[in-house]
């Protein structure tokens, strides 16, 4: 699994109330999408293309454990997050609705917003086009590649229990 595309770069302790503000969170998912994180960048959901990659700090998807934020990310069309830490629930619904996340170490420090990224989500790596860098991930548990890979857990389910 691969993904290739702009890089959007956002700080330490997002919270998924700034993902998907609290005004929002009761709107549809298309209007939730018109305002994803537009309080930390507002060009960010009128700009961001098919492919692109979130970079972000430490503790991204913080705080209220709000499972619509990735989802909503998800609808931007995003070909992967990579953070220096996600918060476990957020990680977790990452890849319960097929959205990849990687955990990679120095990540934020070494790419600048607008740099083009290359992820290889099975591989754990990250190179940065725009200035040559690379970067290794941790690695993602077996159960949950395989998750992502079936395009998430509602559609790993019948393999799980055999009705496929």
């Amino acid at each position: 699994m691969r993904a290739h595309g702009r890089c959007w770069k956002f700080g330490d302790n997002v919270p998924t109330d700034e993902i998907v503000r609290s005004d929002r969170a009761l709107s549809s998912l298309e209007e939730m999408r018109a305002h994803v994180l537009e309080n930390l960048n507002p060009e960010f959901a009128r700009n961001v293309q098919p492919g692109d990659i979130l970079v972000a700090g430490r503790h991204f998807g913080q705080s209220s454990g709000r499972a619509i934020a990735p989802k909503v990310l998800k609808m931007t069309g995003l070909g992967a997050i990579v953070v220096e830490y996600a918060a476990r629930l957020f990680y977790r619904n990452c890849f319960e609705i097929g959205l990849p996340l990687l955990e990679c170490p120095g990540i934020s420090e070494g790419v600048n917003d607008g740099d083009v990224l290359s992820v290889d989500v099975a591989m754990g790596s990250v190179e940065d086009e725009t200035n040559g860098w690379r970067f290794a991930s941790r690695p993602v548990d077996p159960f949950l590649m395989e998750m992502l890979l079936a395009g998430g857990l509602i559609a790993l389910a019948p393999r799980l229990t055999g009705e496929e």
